[in-house]
């Protein structure tokens, strides 16, 4: 039985609900990374961080290649940066409108006065 394809993206979208794998996307838009680069810029346990690049590998969302003793990550494709940017419009856009509607209300609060 097949899952149906919003099920599907609610749990991809479940997968990348979480902090540290959305910091380690953002980091790896650049280029791929050692993970003693991605450690050094999140400042977290390594432990932690290895537990959610291993969430995030075995999604498929990012590959990683060893070199030497250094395993390097990088993002599996170009639409993975492409949806992080595309998250970083929308939330420009709705704390826009927040900060208009803010705006107003202080507007309005100076106006009752």
């Amino acid at each position: 039985m097949s899952v149906p394809l919003y099920q599907a993206k609610a749990e991809f979208f479940r997968m990348l609900g979480h902090p540290l794998r959305i910091r380690v996307l953002e980091l790896l838009q650049d280029g791929p990374k050692p993970v003693r680069d991605l450690l050094a810029e999140m400042e977290v346990e390594p432990s932690s961080l290895s537990q959610q690049l291993a969430v995030l590998r075995r999604s498929g969302i990012v590959t990683s290649t060893r070199e030497g003793s250094t395993v390097v990550y990088e993002l599996a494709g170009g639409d993975v940066a492409d949806l992080m940017k595309a998250a970083r419009r929308i939330l420009t856009e709705m704390l826009a409108g927040r900060n208009e509607l803010l705006a107003e209300l202080r507007e309005a609060e100076v106006t009752a006065r």
